[in-house]
């Protein structure tokens, strides 16, 4: 064997490692060396509408009937297949200008350990007043728990209210969240703004 020859082995027999060791972690290594979650994963487990319709009434507290045509409406713009949801409260407030706050747990389909995770961000447009809500957020092409933590704009135009419950959508490198509030004072005007999801409680919403 020449020396070429043992080269070009040796090489892919260190690239064969260094991919196994970040699939061991459940990540690829982008070129900066950071952790990539969202390669894609079409095998990822899903949550089904039943699934999905039971836990939000129960942790919204509205009946099955009410929150169906929420998840219907949603499913039907970005399909049946949520990889996880989180189950949290939040409290905001808004003259034009408006801030938002809040924490939940979130939980991947699969049964992984559910994962503390907070919110926050600034919104403006034409909403005023101020509430706390019980969210239930559905998370799509979310395939690690880690993917959460980063800024979500929220989709213009999106928002709307289908049986006395709110949603609207985020976007952030393909994976939407579509948060469900429940009661009064919905205030989708905080669609137009972002929110930025992470590991511990942060004072600036920034």
């Amino acid at each position: 064997m020449d020396r070429r020859t043992l080269l070009l082995t040796g090489l892919a027999a260190t690239t064969g490692l260094a991919t196994t060791g970040c699939a061991s972690t459940g990540a690829m290594q982008r070129a900066d060396g950071s952790a990539d979650y969202q390669t894609g994963n079409e095998q990822a487990p899903v949550y089904s509408e039943a699934e999905i319709v039971r836990a939000g009434s129960n942790f919204l507290g509205v009946t099955a009937e009410a929150l169906g045509g929420v998840i219907e409406r949603v499913f039907s713009d970005y399909g049946d297949r949520p990889t996880g949801y989180i189950a949290g409260e939040e409290g905001s407030a808004a003259v034009t200008v408006g801030l938002r706050y809040g924490e939940g747990l979130l939980y991947m389909a699969g049964g992984a350990q559910p994962q503390k995770t907070y919110w926050q961000g600034p919104s403006i447009g034409w909403d005023v007043g101020g509430n706390a809500a019980r969210v239930f957020t559905l998370c799509y092409g979310l395939y690690h728990p880690e993917a959460i933590y980063r800024r979500f704009p929220g989709v213009e135009g999106s928002a709307y209210l289908v049986g006395g419950l709110g949603v609207n959508y985020q976007n952030a490198d393909g994976i939407i969240l579509a948060p469900i509030r429940a009661g009064v004072g919905v205030r989708l005007g905080a669609s137009v703004g972002y929110l930025a999801y992470s590991r511990k409680r942060n004072i600036l919403p920034f």
